[in-house]
Order: structure tokens, then C-alpha cells, then sequence
């Protein structure tokens, strides 16, 4: 197996990219769903990040996983994130149309030895994946494939959330292949980053486990580690996550409510004015306000009932 930033007692992002690079951001939605006030936090946090930082913001719709994707949506994500003012600066791109390159990544992990197959379902294996494939050589298909985690912790500094470890063994090797031959999330949105030449990463902070997989996903393809942020997980008031399968609310006619809810769960305090003026105006004093520093350490922010 060969040496990468993945491998050792301590994987870190020492390869983050950051102020040396034009600044790249991106959001990226799956199309399972309406744009939701959760989704539009995560959305506008990091289209606030790319316009301080005078860098381009893209959009990049993840649709890979066909079977959950609701016909209309992306269409429908796109029509409400323009009416609020959040625009792709680049052509969007769809990842069902670069199943290629993630064939490739795959190719590329299985001959430095990094993937190996999987039969374990999920009732076999509940909870966090305890490697019981991950020397037995299997050859059969179809099978998943992971990802090998070197031992030890696998650390990033965050943005908001500060220096982030995780032990490898808490968080079990992931998926990077599914059985049925589609690319998991986790190895296609590392593709994808790279590919777009994303530098900074903002997100809620329901990913930052998965941000430990990616980076060390990205080591082992010796591809540039992002710089990220995770915003608050916004919840509902009962603290369940918000999310499509919930019938979460989807974003209505009142965009300029929303924008200022999301500002507000951002913890920015607007003025009581903004949130009946113009979506320009509000995002015109959100842009010259923005102050990531006050959600420092925060992890989740209840949506109010």
C-alpha cells in the first residue's frame, strides 16, 4: 500500500488548501426532496463564505443515488435557490453524468490496495462497521466496497468547529462502492471536490464524521484536502433532524421570510426590518454583516415550532 496523507497514527488535512488558492465553494443538494430551511442554512452560510472571501460559488446537484431521487426536484431546488438570490457563478453539474470518473477513483483505490469487497449487510454488521471483511481477500460480486482507515485518529480543523478528531475504530471504514454498483456519496463528492477545484467546504455539521472518510479518502487518492466549516445542524423542535422524509417545511412563496429565518438560525441578528425587505437588500446586509466567529463550537440550532 502506498504512503499517503491517510496513512500513519494520526491522519490530518495537513494538505488543506485555503488562503494559497482563489477561493471555491459549492453547495450540493440531492434531489430527493424541496429545498427545506435546513437546506437553505447550509446553502446560504456558504454562498456568504465564497462572496467575503470575492471567490465563486457553484452548485453541484448530487442525483447518484437515482432510486431516491424525486423526478422535478432539481429542477424545483434550482428555481427556489435563484428566486432567493443564490445562483450558481458556473454550470451546474449533475453526478449521475460522471459515473466515469468514480469508476476510475474506484479502480485507482483497489490497485494501491485502499478498497477491498464487502459482504456484510446490514444486519450483519449494525452499528459501526467493525472490519470483519477486511482481510478476508473476497473476490465474489457483487459486493460493496470500503474504504481501509489507517488506525488511530484522523483530525481536520474545522472552521467553526474547531480542531475535530475522530479514532478510525469509532467511526468503522465506509462504503466507498454499494453493491448494486453505484459510487457511494462518500467517494463521489471527494471526486467531484477535486475535479471542481473546491477549496472550502461548508456544510452542516451532521457530515463532520464523514468529513474524517473523505479526508482520508482524498490521502488515499493523493488528491488536495478542502478547507471546511460546518454550519449547525438545523433541527426540528423536537431535535430530530430536518430532513425530506420528515415532510420537513419546504420553502414557500416568502422567500425574504426565509432568508431571514436562516439568517437567524445562523445566529446573525438582522434587523427586524430586513424581514419584509427586498431578497437583494437582505443579502446585500448579510454579506456586509457576515460573522461566522458567532456560531463557534455550535453544533445544532432548534428550528422554531
Amino acid at each position: 500500500m502506498k504512503n499517503s496523507t491517510a496513512t500513519g497514527t494520526t491522519a490530518t488535512a495537513d494538505r488543506q488548501q485555503g488562503a494559497a488558492a482563489s477561493y471555491r465553494g459549492r453547495f450540493a443538494p440531492s434531489p430527493t426532496g424541496l429545498l427545506h430551511q435546513g437546506s437553505l442554512v447550509a446553502a446560504l452560510a456558504s454562498w456568504l463564505e465564497a462572496r467575503v472571501h470575492g471567490g465563486t460559488w457553484i452548485i453541484r446537484m448530487e442525483d447518484l443515488d437515482t432510486p431516491r431521487c424525486v423526478p422535478g426536484a432539481a429542477e424545483a431546488i434550482l428555481a427556489t435557490l435563484a428566486g432567493l438570490g443564490l445562483v450558481s457563478d458556473e454550470p451546474v453539474i449533475y453526478q449521475s453524468a460522471r459515473r466515469d470518473a468514480y469508476a476510475a477513483a474506484l479502480h485507482a483505490l483497489e490497485a494501491s490496495g485502499y478498497s477491498y469487497r464487502c459482504n456484510c449487510s446490514r444486519s450483519d454488521a449494525p452499528g459501526v462497521y467493525a472490519g470483519h471483511c477486511r482481510d478476508l481477500g473476497l473476490q465474489t460480486s457483487p459486493a460493496a466496497r470500503r474504504l481501509r482507515l489507517p488506525a488511530g485518529n484522523i483530525c481536520f480543523d474545522d472552521g467553526i468547529q474547531g480542531r475535530c478528531c475522530f479514532d478510525s475504530a469509532s467511526i468503522g471504514d465506509p462504503v466507498i462502492y454499494r453493491r448494486d454498483n453505484l459510487a457511494a456519496y462518500q467517494l463521489a463528492v471527494v471526486v467531484d471536490d477535486a475535479a471542481q477545484g473546491i477549496t472550502h467546504v461548508v456544510r452542516g455539521a451532521d457530515l463532520l464524521d464523514s468529513t474524517a472518510w473523505q479526508v482520508c479518502i482524498a490521502g488515499a487518492l493523493l488528491l488536495p484536502v478542502p478547507r471546511y466549516t460546518h454550519v449547525p445542524l438545523i433541527t426540528e423542535a423536537d431535535g430530530a433532524k430536518l430532513a425530506k422524509s420528515r415532510h420537513s417545511l419546504a420553502i414557500n412563496d416568502d422567500l425574504s421570510a426565509a432568508l431571514y429565518g436562516a439568517l437567524m438560525l445562523l445566529q446573525q441578528s438582522p434587523p427586524i426590518s430586513l424581514k419584509a425587505a427586498a431578497v437583494s437588500d437582505i443579502l446585500t446586509w448579510a454579506t456586509g454583516n457576515w460573522s461566522p466567529e458567532s456560531l463557534a463550537g455550535t453544533r445544532a440550532v432548534s428550528l422554531r415550532s
